[in-house]
């Protein structure tokens, strides 16, 4: 891929709270870049936010074959390779979580949103779920590239409630769609052609749940390309209006791109949920990897941000287990 980035991210636990429920991947071996932002109690929404961002890093870099073959996970449209990859990751973030969920007391009811970005020679794919935000930063404007799934948005495009009068309802805050709520989801996607000095910018609620996309933009375009001057003051922003919620930001400037990807750009789409099928498959591989870390230690997070990281040996390992396992399921259902 010929492509090159400047990253910068990090989550931040606030002024308030005492734990942090959001978690960041930053995986710049493959341009995937996640925030998360979970929700549940004691300490379950941490669970759900790092899981999430575990098995999409995970699945995206070191299981793409696997998936990308797999003619029962495939996605049913002509979306770029990557891009397609993406959203099957997040439907097993979500079916990893549902399952936690269901089999562990003190993690029932967690769940978490997702917003990722994915990098496909000149195309950027973003995919979300919840109300955590992908934007694009111009030196005019900041544009917003998701769209909330929460209460208070779909109070707004109904047309009946103004944007004022949506804000001072009860409730306001409650989101319509996040992953480990039910077994299957929905996917909001969409791929975009970016230009060398394309920036990008992710956020949890922490931020865009507590400043206008006006004031976020005030105080991202004096940092001019300076990634990591974006996220701080971002993040300062954030706990400057009181700190109430954990908060995390990415930013990320497109340096160089050369080439260019055949796939088409996609417009803002909405990603039906899996087949029956599909789930039955999402768990042959989910507990194939179970398996696996049975004997794999799992790498510690660090700030928020986590990672499955295995040696070379291991992982080919890891392959192993999960093609003897399919290939037999999938004999035997024959």
């Amino acid at each position: 891929m010929n492509l090159t980035l400047s990253v910068a991210g990090r989550t931040d636990i606030g002024l308030v709270r005492s734990g942090n429920e959001d978690a960041l991947a930053l995986d710049y071996d493959n341009n995937l870049f996640v925030v998360c932002d979970g929700m549940g109690g004691h300490k379950a929404g941490e669970v759900a936010s790092r899981e999430a961002c575990d098995i999409i890093r995970f699945s995206f870099s070191e299981m793409a074959e696997t998936l990308m073959n797999d003619t029962v996970l495939a996605i049913p449209a002509s979306f770029p390779p990557r891009g397609a990859l993406l959203a099957q990751s997040i439907r097993l973030a979500n079916r990893s979580v549902y399952k936690m969920s269901r089999t562990h007391s003190d993690f029932s009811g967690m769940g978490t949103t997702v917003v990722a970005v994915a990098f496909d020679d000149d195309l950027i794919c973003i995919a979300h779920v919840g109300d955590s935000r992908a934007y694009r930063l111009s030196p005019t404007e900041l544009t917003p590239l998701t769209t909330d799934h929460s209460w208070i948005t779909e109070l707004q495009q109904s047309g009946h409630f103004s944007e004022s009068e949506a804000a001072k309802m009860v409730n306001r805050n409650v989101i319509t769609r996040a992953l480990g709520i039910n077994e299957k989801v929905e996917v909001d996607f969409r791929a975009m052609r970016v230009e060398p000095g394309a920036m990008f910018i992710l956020c949890s609620d922490g931020l865009c749940g507590y400043a206008s996309d006006e004031e976020i933009f005030g105080v991202a375009k004096p940092c001019g390309t300076d990634v990591r001057k974006i996220v701080d003051n971002l993040i300062r922003l954030a706990n400057d209006r009181g700190g109430q919620d954990n908060v995390t930001v990415i930013a990320i400037r497109v340096e160089d791109v050369e080439g260019g990807n055949q796939s088409p750009e996609v417009s803002p789409v909405t990603i039906g949920s899996e087949s029956d099928e599909a789930l039955v498959r999402e768990n042959e591989i989910l507990g194939a990897i179970r398996q696996a870390e049975d004997t794999i230690q799992i790498s510690g997070h660090q700030g928020g941000a986590t990672s499955r990281k295995f040696p070379l040996a291991l992982i080919f390992i890891l392959f192993a287990i999960i093609a003897i396992v399919l290939v037999y399921i999938t004999t035997f259902q024959k």
